[in-house]
């Protein structure tokens, strides 16, 4: 394999491995009472680290990262060599994803009838690509616990082949009308601005789980809501 190719991926396995760490970091910091985002900030600062791809969430998605990372995993394993960090990157980002779920249930119990509104269908802002968006996943395991699944995106209007268990409403206040809790897949500008005093006097349920860590936690508080994150210093309830 040339050098230059290996730069490639060890490049994006290295800012993936970054991701899965400091989630991980986050986990902890929910059981110790401590706040991932100050750690991550304090991190950052020493230049031997620096601050890119430090921010707790739902992970990593896109077509680089998922790809180059189980390209590299199998590389290795072609050569018998057993890369067991990158594979654990791998599990982590997967495992991620699916926190949300839990806090839905320790709030509702039953998912059964209700409605889970997805902010964000893009795995990442300023792009409408969707490869290994969590929207997806988590989509499939509310839909299998038997809510009702609507999405908003900016700019994603059409869902890929086979992903017609989820409605998509243009209008994010549309979409959340009548809902039971709201899961910020993707950090756009326009969900960080909603008026969320509104959004609440509209949806059923007061309840929104923060998947990026961009959300201010006090103003949606004191619009009534329940407010979740990753790596807060709030009581933990995301115990795996």
């Amino acid at each position: 394999m040339p050098s230059a190719e290996m730069i490639k991926y060890a490049s994006n396995a290295f800012m993936a491995t970054k991701i899965s760490f400091i989630n991980e970091i986050a986990n902890i910091c929910e059981r110790v009472g401590a706040d991932v985002g100050t750690v991550a900030s304090g991190m950052g600062y020493d230049p031997r680290i620096g601050a890119g791809f430090l921010r707790a969430g739902l992970g990593y998605g896109g077509s680089c990262f998922p790809k180059d990372t189980c390209s590299l995993v199998n590389i290795a394993g072609n050569v018998n060599y057993d890369f067991k960090l990158l594979k654990s990157v791998v599990e982590i980002n997967q495992m991620q994803r699916l926190l949300p779920i839990e806090r839905l249930l320790y709030w509702f119990g039953d998912l059964s009838g209700k409605t889970i509104v997805l902010l964000g269908l893009a795995f990442k802002p300023g792009t409408d690509d969707t490869r290994e968006s969590p929207a997806f996943e988590l989509a499939s395991r509310l839909k299998g616990m038997g809510a009702e699944i609507k999405a908003t995106d900016p700019i994603v209007h059409r869902l890929p082949a086979g992903q017609d268990i989820i409605t998509v409403i243009p209008d994010p206040y549309d979409a959340l009308r009548g809902a039971d809790a709201a899961i910020l897949i993707t950090e756009w500008e326009q969900f960080i601005k909603l008026d969320w005093n509104y959004a609440a006097s509209i949806m059923r349920s007061q309840y929104v789980f923060d998947g990026r860590n961009v959300l201010n936690r006090r103003e949606l508080m004191n619009a009534g809501m329940t407010v979740a994150n990753f790596g807060s210093n709030s009581p933990n309830l995301l115990v795996r």
